[in-house]
């Protein structure tokens, strides 16, 4: 640059301006600018960087690794300008303020391109550390330190290692930095190499890392794979520690990998033969089979007929017997029992069991030892408004219908006489196997009651007989044969021909009637009827003494066969 002879002031601070950048000596402050070590004495540098006088740093500021600050007169060195000059007129100069700055240009440049700083932690600060960053300061979060909790960080103090910027602020000073966000990475870096080596159908060795509830983490050389309970064996497992412990070593079968999840489902039970094979044959339906009872729920029970192969005896199919109960209740777990097999999908690997066809129906071998007609006693159950349920052998109910619990008395007067848990007696009047009902009677026991062969001798379809009235109801009349007969019912339209005829409150107890016995019910108790009786003797005496065609009236003829009756 050219000058005049005479340079002037203006020529001076142009000068100036040019060396320092068109700044000024002012706006050297805040800059990292170059220095040249003129002396190094007492343990500082001497320092030029171009102005009015030079600044000292303490050697520390240099010092590195090695504790060796490298540096000798000559040296060119990156400062720091806090000010121009201080009180002494020496220049405010900082290493470690430059290293700082020159750190933060470094770092905002790989945050923006997503790159991964090297660090150190060196300190430990409320809810995490801090973390030198080649002369920055950064903050390391605890929860940011491992893939998992880290008990003791210690041996991860001081040592350099790789971390990712989560958010910085050059005006505030602040910069997050995550260790386990560069772990993460680096595992699914990993995880996809490996899985790019496995394939589906694979058989591989690993380590059981851990156990759940539901299955266990397998160790396949650096990524984990996940035995479900359900595929370690082909007989029922409870929990994954009755198969497995932590740290074995297990063969297992890789079923499956999600390519998106990186997830991978190995099984054990695949590596074995499958005891589904054949199984229609081996279990045909109406077999009887010995099992184990491996699992009760509130809708049946599970037995093992092999291992491997369970079949679900459903709730109605565990007893003739007992209704609506809780499996629980019938039987218990590791319990052997007999079953039948009801039904087979091999496809679905469903068998249906039966426990109660395993034993023989308690209605047939009841009617087996009890013929109908043979006495049986027991208790009394329960007591229903119409009539008594009483418990007999084999664990079977029979009814007594309140018709059928004693003579002479209305059924609810008969119902009244008996209580629960009394002991009673009757015959077998019944058996239904396919309902499943027994019909009892106790009143046939009691005297006079008609007996099979006194409904088929003593008193005949058709026969005309005297009874006397018992009880006056509003559906009929209750009657009896002579003194100590069969007793029987008359209905209401069975009191005459007439609508008149039927009111019952026209007789009276005591009274005597002719009737007509027009069949017995099962229990092998007289229908009786004055009705059929009426109608018999008007056709009888239309047969004796002519038609009324004749010109006789019905009258007449009546009358005539009265006559000749008397």
């Amino acid at each position: 640059m050219a000058t005049s002879a005479n340079p002037t002031r203006a020529d001076f601070e142009a000068l100036l301006n040019e060396q320092l950048g068109g700044a000024g000596e002012d706006g050297f402050e805040g800059r990292v600018v170059k220095g040249t070590v003129t002396a190094i004495e007492n343990g500082l540098a001497v320092i030029d960087v171009g102005l009015k006088s030079e600044g000292r740093v303490p050697l520390k500021e240099f010092m590195r690794v090695d504790n060796e600050h490298g540096l000798e007169v000559g040296s060119e060195v990156e400062v720091f300008v806090d000010r121009v000059e201080n009180a002494d007129g020496e220049a405010m100069l900082s290493r470690d303020r430059a290293r700082r700055e020159a750190a933060w240009d470094k770092l905002e440049s790989e945050f923006g391109e997503g790159k991964r700083v090297e660090g150190r932690i060196f300190g430990r600060v409320k809810g995490g550390f801090t973390v030198d960053l080649d002369g920055a300061v950064a903050f390391l979060p605890g929860s940011q330190v491992d893939i998992r909790p880290v008990r003791d960080v210690t041996p991860l103090m001081d040592m350099p290692q790789p971390f990712q910027i989560l958010k910085m602020d050059r005006r505030r000073g602040n910069i997050v930095v995550s260790r386990r966000a560069v772990l993460e990475e680096t595992r699914a870096e990993q995880r996809s190499e490996l899985i790019d080596k496995l394939a589906e159908g694979q058989v591989i060795e690993g380590v059981v890392k851990n156990i759940t509830d539901y299955g266990a983490f397998v160790d396949l050389g650096g990524i984990d794979g996940l035995l479900h309970v359900t595929d370690m064996s082909y007989k029922r497992v409870n929990h994954p520690s009755e198969v497995i412990n932590i740290s074995d070593t297990v063969t297992v079968q890789i079923i499956r990998i999600n390519e998106e999840t990186q997830r991978i489902s190995l099984g054990m039970k695949q590596l074995e033969s499958d005891p589904w094979d054949g199984v229609g044959a081996k279990y045909p339906v109406g077999a009887k089979l010995t099992g184990t009872v491996t699992n009760i729920t509130e809708y049946g029970a599970f037995v093992e007929l092999e291992p491997g192969i369970e079949g679900l005896v459903h709730v109605s199919e565990m007893s003739w017997t007992k209704k609506n109960v809780h499996p629980g209740k019938i039987v218990s777990t590791s319990q052997e029992v007999e079953v039948m097999v009801l039904e087979v999908d091999s496809e679905k690997r469903r068998i249906s069991l039966g426990l109660k066809q395993a034993q023989r129906n308690p209605w047939e071998e009841f009617a087996d030892k009890h013929p109908i007609g043979s006495k049986v006693s027991g208790e009394v159950k329960n007591a229903t408004e119409f009539g008594l349920f009483v418990g007999l052998d084999g664990d079977v109910d029979g009814m007594v219908h309140m018709s059928d619990i004693a003579w002479g008395i209305s059924g609810e007067d008969a119902l009244a006489l008996h209580r629960k848990g009394e002991e009673v007696e009757a015959i077998v009047l019944d058996v239904d196997v396919d309902k499943e009902r027994i019909s009892l009677g106790m009143k046939q026991l009691e005297k006079g009651a008609p007996s099979e062969s006194g409904a088929s001798g003593a008193l005949r379809k058709n026969e005309i007989v005297t009874v006397s009235v018992l009880e006056v109801r509003d559906g009929g009349l209750e009657v009896q044969v002579g003194e100590d007969g069969a007793t029987g019912f008359i209905k209401r339209s069975d009191l005459g021909r007439d609508r008149d005829e039927q009111r019952p409150d026209r007789f009276q107890t005591g009274q005597k009637i002719d009737v007509m016995v027009i069949g017995f019910d099962r229990s092998k108790k007289p229908n009786f009827s004055i009705k059929a009786r009426q109608i018999s003797e008007e056709k009888e005496a239309v047969a004796q003494f002519g038609s009324s065609d004749s010109g006789a009236s019905l009258g007449d003829i009546l009358g005539e066969a009265l006559k000749k009756k008397d």
